[in-house]
């Protein structure tokens, strides 16, 4: 059978990029209260192709994941891009992983328990010397605006926001630890299940700690500058406004990678 994706191309352009996108695949990942926890995964694999190929075999994509199906995680993300990129014959590999991923949390006074969702990702990449693995998290965060609160004789306006972290680290660390480094430092966190009481306490914690999208991420960038396992990350923050037609947004990179 021909092999039309061997056959030679003239036009002298490499591709950096090319691949298979949005493949929804189930993962387990680790968790510290459950051992372990399935999830869904939405995958992006790419390799570069230089400019004498016509083009790449998607197939191969799929077997290479297939054959890690249920193996998926930080001990061993490097290793399958490698054998991504071998089973490709190509210079590099890229990966990218998103995925929900759940917590049991407590509402602050009830007690009461229930699932709140927050969105990871794994982004990897291997060619040459680079050797590339990076873990990102998504936390839904409430935010009180300092100025409001100023200016207000009475109130002042919140609204839901997002922080997302995208970094490198030196040696393994839960997610939960970052998700806190987060919560911590907005007006509030944010939860699935609130009785009045908590919904009580939680609208009076954001309003004693407003808090600007710029304190946000200087509050995360100091706190996981000092923790020592990130040597580079990115902090992004998005506001969307209660009041305003628009979102409030904020974005620090730390270190060097």
């Amino acid at each position: 059978m021909i092999d039309v994706q061997n056959s030679k191309d003239d036009r002298q352009i490499p591709i950096d990029k090319v691949g298979v996108k949005n493949i929804r695949y189930p993962i387990i990942v680790l968790d510290p209260k459950n051992e372990i926890q399935h999830t869904v995964a939405s995958i992006n694999m790419y390799v570069n192709l230089p400019h004498e190929f016509k083009g790449t075999h998607m197939s191969r994509f799929i077997e290479v994941l297939n054959k890690h199906h249920g193996e998926i995680g930080i001990n061993n993300f490097l290793g399958i891009l490698e054998e991504l990129k071998a089973a490709l014959a190509a210079e590099a590999a890229h990966v990218e992983l998103d995925f929900p991923y759940f917590i049991q949390k407590k509402a602050p006074v009830s007690g009461e328990e229930s699932l709140m969702e927050y969105r990871l990702r794994y982004r990897g990449e291997v060619g040459g010397s680079q050797r590339l693995f990076l873990v990102g998290v998504t936390v839904p965060v409430t935010t009180l605006c300092p100025c409001s609160k100023e200016m207000s004789a009475r109130g002042a306006h919140n609204q839901r926001g997002e922080v997302s972290i995208l970094l490198q680290f030196t040696k393994f660390f839960w997610i939960e630890e970052v998700i806190q480094i987060v919560e911590d430092s907005a007006s509030a966190p944010v939860y699935a299940l609130l009785k009045r009481e908590d919904e009580q306490a939680v609208t009076e914690r954001a309003y004693e700690n407003p808090m600007f999208v710029e304190d946000v991420v200087r509050e995360v960038t100091r706190k996981l500058a000092a923790h020592g396992n990130f040597p580079w990350f990115t902090v992004e923050a998005e506001n969307f406004e209660s009041i305003h037609n628009h979102s409030a947004y904020a974005m620090v990179e730390w270190g060097s990678r």
